[in-house]
């Protein structure tokens, strides 16, 4: 595989190009015949890939690939590239892919070759050590792999992947996703204590944050998710920062025609990472709104003041078509919620000038203050529709964890809702035989109750708690992806 055989043609990406159609692939297709880019036989990659399997499963492999020659040879890796020593794991020789394959995550069409996802789990530079038909030794510099790699033939054409060392990723590179500090909800300092805090516009989005290293993308929700190629649009990032890495924390939102943020608009794409997603992208882009900066080449920047970290992210100038940097103000945040209500947005985050960036905290240093009364949810179960919506979900019911561990019943929610919607529920909810609910409930809701399992978090919008500690006319506002059932905590 690595090694050039005798009678091997002279094109060596003739099998790449023979399996793909340039016309309908997202994938990078060199014209034949061109010459071979000349690079330093130092680039690797290792893009994870999903394809649809039967009609609600997947499959999932990784593919390792490194520059040599001008091409990057490559191996697929059904159980993904090791990142500690321990057994051999399969790696199973595939095509040359053209250098360009380096930087490619996106969407291969249904019903092309290796149809499916394609995101980027690892990408660096690598040296090597050896380099014949029987053995490769390679040493990593990566974000996930890192250390002395070997290569080698087994049985039957496969080879095997080993790690040679216990070297562990760079301490400003970790493996482990960030996860993005969280506010708590509250009320707008004091006059006396406004000189102290910075505040910010509240965007009703999803939670983001990005890390450019080397060049290449990884985008991950609240829960550290990898969402990178639900939002493609997002891809160019790092060229803006030419050559820099750098992470940083924001907001994925969807604009309405007014320009503001609408979290209905964004449903359609948090859950979409199939052939489609091109095309959604396309036809009604996300933005990327950036609030702070964590990192800047190698520097950890989470121990500076809030303050100090919102100046140096604003010089750096980022703004471009599809992320920008948001704005803030030193004091005034009376006049900066007023702001926010005459432009019809969700609120206002408060942030103590002098406070450190905590990663997954939820820190009174923060506070959030909101003008529209939101609240995360937990779905236990649903109540049948009538009319139109007979036969299927007409209400979910909800309900909030309790410190016990136990889901707490808070009210049922049968408005805000689309037929999409509702069908899209229906499909994500597990049945189950008994209520998930602790306590007992009202027998108007009890006599013709769904159960399911409790671990779909949903937001509502709402008038008021009651005295009961139901909410009053809840309104559906959305699917929440990025929060567990766990995360769910009494916004107000």
């Amino acid at each position: 595989m690595p090694a050039r055989p005798r009678g091997r043609r002279e094109d060596p990406l003739a099998e790449y190009r023979a399996k793909r159609d340039p016309r309908r692939t997202a994938e990078p297709v060199p014209p034949a015949g061109s010459p071979l880019p000349v690079g330093d036989d130092d680039t690797f990659v290792v893009q994870e890939h999903h394809t649809p399997r039967g009609r609600t499963g997947e499959r999932v492999h990784w593919d390792l690939r490194l520059e040599r020659d001008g091409v990057l040879k490559s191996w697929a890796v059904p159980k993904g590239p090791p990142t500690e020593q321990g057994p051999s794991r399969l790696a199973v020789p595939t095509e040359d892919h053209p250098l360009e394959y380096a930087s490619f995550s996106g969407t291969i069409a249904a019903g092309e070759y290796g149809g499916g996802s394609v995101t980027i789990w690892d990408a660096g530079r690598y040296a090597t050590e050896k380099w014949d038909e029987r053995h490769v030794v390679v040493t990593f510099d990566g974000r996930r792999l890192a250390g002395r790699y070997a290569l080698f033939p087994v049985d039957d054409g496969a080879w095997n992947i080993r790690k040679l060392d216990d070297t562990r990723p760079a301490a400003e590179a970790p493996a482990e996703p960030l996860l993005p500090m969280l506010a708590v909800p509250g009320e707008l300092p004091t006059a006396e204590e406004d000189a102290g805090w910075g505040y910010e516009f509240k965007w009703d989005g999803v939670r983001a944050v990005a890390t450019v290293h080397q060049g290449v993308l990884a985008l991950t929700s609240r829960k550290g998710t990898d969402i990178t190629v639900r939002y493609p649009e997002v891809g160019r990032l790092p060229a803006v920062l030419a050559g820099h890495d750098a992470v940083v924390d924001g907001e994925i939102v969807a604009m309405d025609e007014a320009g503001r943020p609408d979290f209905g608009a964004l449903q359609g794409r948090m859950h979409r990472t199939g052939p489609e997603v091109p095309r959604m992208a396309a036809a009604k882009p996300v933005t990327y709104l950036v609030f702070d900066l964590l990192a800047w080449d190698g520097e950890d920047l989470r121990g500076l003041p809030y303050a100090e970290r919102r100046r140096r992210l604003d010089a750096l100038g980022l703004a471009g078509q599809r992320w920008v940097p948001t704005p803030w103000f030193a004091g005034g945040g009376a006049d900066v919620h007023a702001a926010s209500l005459e432009n019809g947005l969700e609120g206002v985050v408060a942030k103590r000038l002098d406070s450190p960036y905590r990663p997954g905290v939820r820190s009174s240093e923060w506070r959030k203050i909101k003008n529209v009364r939101t609240q995360s949810v937990v779905v236990g179960g649903w109540r049948p529709g009538q009319g139109r919506r007979a036969g299927g979900v007409g209400s979910l019911l909800v309900g909030v964890p309790d410190d016990d561990g136990g889901i707490v019943y808070v009210g049922h929610v049968g408005t805000g809702f689309t037929d999409a919607d509702l069908r899209h529920l229906q499909r994500m909810l597990t049945p189950r035989a008994m209520s998930p609910f602790t306590g007992t409930l009202p027998r108007e809701v009890t006599r013709d109750a769904h159960w399911v399992e409790p671990d779909l978090v949903g937001e509502v919008a709402y008038a008021v708690w009651t005295a009961d500690n139901r909410l009053r006319h809840p309104s559906w506002k959305g699917v929440r992806d990025d929060l567990e059932p766990d995360d769910v905590v009494i916004e107000s």
